[in-house]
């Protein structure tokens, strides 16, 4: 079971798993642990998965998962009937007015829809995965010269399960520089699998790039594929600008993740977020919702741009 943290109610909501008795029997017992480590986590079982979803023939599972789901049509920029396939429907756009943002500059926003953790002051070489699992920037990057930069940072997880809207922003006016693709497994992102795979964010197939936001530095964008994930779609333009809210890419099926991090005296994030990630729970999201502010630093001491 897991709980999530429902930032206008201030109560706890139980997340619905899709798939979650096959993730729980891929990851605790001991024939699924053989078959993922075999099969699940490579390329191919996540490649023949994808394969399935582009096809007419997934069609006919959109209907019966937006009612399992309890999903919203009526924030979707298309009918469930124009979707050709699955990965159409699962990559779905929204209609403008369904995600509003406020655009001032001093505000951050949510990159995209999910559960979000966050931390702040974090050291480099030990990066929390979930509670006694640990990574570390240098390994996720394979660059230390730019995961130095980032000691005593502020970085932000959010998971996408596979009912969200899975398409990412941009949380700032900027200029986003190349993509880095790194090769990896396909393990699920599920807290179950995160709980049971040690550093699995640094296994896991992940695309990085610097974002040079106008407001809130030098952000690195890091998007990790998982189980099923057929591709991550980078939808921008290297070295030319964009605006604040502009999308960035797309999952296609599958959970997936979006890793920020920002570099010090640069960001404050929500007080809620923070307290729900220091005792372990996310908390639920939408793009284009309002997460932190921005610092600044005066007479050398840093300050909350209200």
């Amino acid at each position: 079971m897991i709980r999530i943290y429902n930032r206008k109610t201030s109560k706890y909501d139980i997340e619905k798993v899709a798939g979650e008795k096959y993730i729980k029997w891929t990851y605790e017992s001991p024939l699924g642990k053989s078959l993922l480590e075999l099969f699940v986590k490579r390329k191919l079982f996540s490649k023949i998965y994808g394969f399935f979803c582009n096809t007419k023939f997934s069609k006919r599972k959109i209907k019966s998962f937006i009612n399992s789901f309890s999903i919203d049509m009526s924030k979707c920029a298309d009918s469930i009937d124009t979707y050709k396939n699955f990965n159409d429907f699962f990559a779905r756009k929204l209609l403008p007015e369904a995600r509003p943002f406020d655009k001032a500059s001093n505000i951050l926003i949510s990159p995209g829809d999910g559960r979000l953790l966050a931390y702040t002051n974090i050291s480099m070489e030990n990066l929390v995965q979930v509670k006694n699992i640990h990574y570390s920037l240098a390994e996720l990057l394979e660059d230390n010269d730019v995961a130095k930069k980032y000691e005593g940072g502020t970085c932000i997880v959010l998971r996408l399960c596979p009912t969200d809207y899975h398409r990412f922003h941009f949380v700032d006016n900027g200029t986003p520089l190349e993509n880095h693709f790194i090769k990896g497994n396909y393990y699920s992102v599920n807290p179950t699998a995160l709980e049971r795979v040690a550093k699995l964010y640094c296994q896991n197939k992940r695309e990085w790039s610097i974002f040079r936001s106008e407001n809130f530095g030098d952000i690195i964008h890091v998007e990790v594929g998982a189980t099923c994930v057929g591709s991550i779609i980078q939808s921008y333009c290297p070295n030319k600008k964009v605006s604040k809210g502009d999308e960035k890419g797309y999952f296609k099926f599958g959970g997936s993740t979006t890793i920020l991090f920002f570099k010090p005296g640069t960001v404050e994030i929500d007080e809620d977020i923070l307290i729900q990630s220091s005792l372990g729970f996310e908390s639920a999201v939408q793009m284009g919702e309002k997460i932190g502010k921005k610092l600044w630093i005066k007479n050398d001491e840093w300050w909350i741009l209200e």
